[in-house]
């Protein structure tokens, strides 16, 4: 079974809903995120030396920094406080964050969202970045 890692460093992303607006009598819609995902697939690029043409589990690893808050203050500023939460639960939620990936990868990586057969993901405290495996499940490759 073949893989590819990659990994994106920054605040992980995401997916927004699309953004409508009324013309005259018409409504258009737009995707407000399109420079974010633009930035995300150029980092990714490189990482990727072949796009995957069958079947692929991913193994998505969300790392998000600690707020301050999380530590103490004075000689303890590098201590985490005892009430410092162990999983991040907060928002973005992790199907959002697993949708702006696969949206990122489709057409680089492997061809369609419809050919992702297994998933793991996972929030985390951390160095911010976005860390993605990519296993195929068949030996051709484009």
């Amino acid at each position: 079974m073949k893989s590819i890692t990659i990994t994106v460093d920054g605040p992980p992303i995401a997916q927004k809903r699309p953004r409508f607006f009324r013309r005259g009598a018409g409504v258009g819609t737009y995707n407000p995120q399109e420079a974010e995902a633009g930035q995300w697939v150029l980092a990714a690029r490189p990482q990727v030396p072949l796009k995957i043409s069958g079947a692929v589990s991913l193994e998505i690893l969300f790392s998000f920094q600690r707020p301050r808050s999380h530590f103490g203050t004075g000689k303890n500023s590098e201590n985490l406080k005892a009430t410092a939460p162990e999983y991040h639960t907060a928002k973005p939620d992790l199907d959002n964050c697993i949708k702006f990936v696969k949206d990122c990868l489709r057409n680089l990586a492997f061809e369609d969202d419809s050919k992702v057969v297994a998933l793991f993901a996972k929030k985390q405290w951390g160095e911010p970045k976005t860390v993605v495996r990519i296993f195929s499940h068949d030996e051709e490759t484009t």
